[in-house]
């Protein structure tokens, strides 16, 4: 499933998002197309039709593409952009750790996602830390946005930490949640 995902800056330096993509249907030739749009950091508007082809998809999908170009919208390049890294304990990387990982990731990935805030682009354990490096490009928004989702889905948010750095300096990570700010490392 190919995606489409762009911004424009407004006057008032607030972001916003576009975001098109094309999905087949399981064991179909049909699937649908969607569209998201929002002010990152809120809720987005989502619209999709239903029942197309691969290749109205792709058409759809370059009429979307043209159409952001000439409403100002475009790819933010990453080294623009910013690490956020939210991170737990985990003593090891066994069963516990991993089931973290996996419910954090699945809830992360829809709420970033919903705002335009951002992918989770991998994840890693340090020592005695669970990390998912987020890809973010607007990173004063995506703390309190991480912030509610595990709060909304019982992540225990007294342990976590966010870092974030920008995407060319990922070690120069400045702890945001909790204060006052620690030194943080993804080791």
């Amino acid at each position: 499933m190919a995606i489409i995902r762009t911004f424009r800056r407004n006057d008032d330096g607030s972001l916003d998002f576009r975001e098109a993509w094309y999905e087949s249907y399981e064991d179909d030739t049909l699937g649908q197309f969607v569209v998201n749009h929002g002010a990152v950091g809120h809720t987005s508007t989502t619209k999709d039709v239903k029942d197309v082809d691969e290749e109205t998809g792709a058409s759809l999908l370059a009429a979307f593409e043209a159409q952001c170009a000439e409403d100002g919208y475009a790819e933010i390049p990453v080294e623009q952009q910013f690490w956020a890294i939210a991170q737990w304990p985990a003593k090891t990387a066994g069963a516990y750790a991993e089931r973290l990982r996996d419910t954090a990731v699945q809830v992360l990935t829809g709420h970033l996602a919903w705002r335009g805030l951002g992918t989770i682009e991998r994840t890693s354990f340090g020592t005695g830390t669970l990390n998912l490096h987020i890809l973010t490009p607007d990173a004063k928004k995506v703390v309190p946005a991480l912030k509610a989702a595990v709060r909304e889905h019982d992540l225990d948010l007294a342990k976590l930490r966010i870092g974030v750095a920008p995407y060319s300096e990922p070690t120069v990570l400045k702890q945001k949640h909790p204060s006052p700010p620690k030194p943080f490392s993804i080791d």
